[in-house]
């Protein structure tokens, strides 16, 4: 599902952050987001109005996620690499927005999660997910909520790997300049390096009993 439903032209994650009045929003892996603090449900609630309207202007369709804590505003892509133009308008309306009900941005809390499924070669998982979990494929290696609420994901086969030996790590997607924070912290936390070998585009990461994290910024900073 792309967020955007007028117009074609397409940018970059580089191209959108230079737009004016979207500072509050950063690319995940899933599209733009931005993550607005509240006091009270009702406080959070208050900018629903706004959103809806901005997005019946700009032909935009985002999901909006109302908490006590704050509202969280995704805008799906439907392109892990490019973004609708329109949303540049979009998201500068909900910023305006915000700030005249008093609801600060805190891009820190942007984050999208991934689950990447990894399996033998010869194998086919993604069925027996999409029935499981009542998700819808999408392309040709993936696998989503219909209603984008639970982590997309994706399967990719391990070549050479033993059959029958399931192996899944997790893609947690932070803004590029929360990357190497999150990294450290889960270091901290009893974590190892596994590959920094792409890094800054990601860091593979591995918990106390080995299970994978990878930690990455690509998509907010991706030409």
């Amino acid at each position: 599902m792309d967020g955007a439903t007028n117009g074609s032209d397409r940018i970059s994650a580089v191209e959108f952050h230079r737009r004016d009045g979207v500072a509050d929003w950063r690319v995940t892996g899933t599209g733009p987001q931005a993550v607005f603090r509240a006091t009270s449900l009702v406080h959070a609630a208050g900018l629903v109005g706004p959103i809806v309207a901005a997005a019946e202007r700009s032909g935009v369709r985002p999901d909006i996620d109302v908490r006590p804590e704050g509202v969280v505003v995704r805008i799906p892509s439907g392109d892990e690499n490019t973004i609708a133009a329109a949303v540049v308008e979009f998201a500068a309306a909900v910023s305006r927005a915000a700030a005249e009900l008093d609801l600060a941005p805190d891009p820190a809390r942007v984050q999208t999660i991934n689950v990447y499924v990894a399996q033998h070669s010869g194998a086919d998982s993604r069925p027996f997910f999409q029935a499981a979990l009542g998700y819808d494929p999408l392309g040709d290696t993936d696998a989503v909520d219909p209603l984008r609420c639970g982590p997309q994901l994706a399967f990719n086969p391990i070549t050479g790997d033993a059959p029958g030996r399931g192996r899944t790590h997790l893609d947690v997607f932070v803004p590029a300049d929360q990357a190497q924070a999150r990294v450290a912290a889960a270091l901290a936390a009893g974590g190892r390096m596994a590959d920094d070998s792409y890094a800054p585009a990601w860091w593979s990461l591995a918990s106390p009993e080995n299970h994978g994290v990878d930690i990455a910024g690509w998509p907010d900073t991706s030409e």
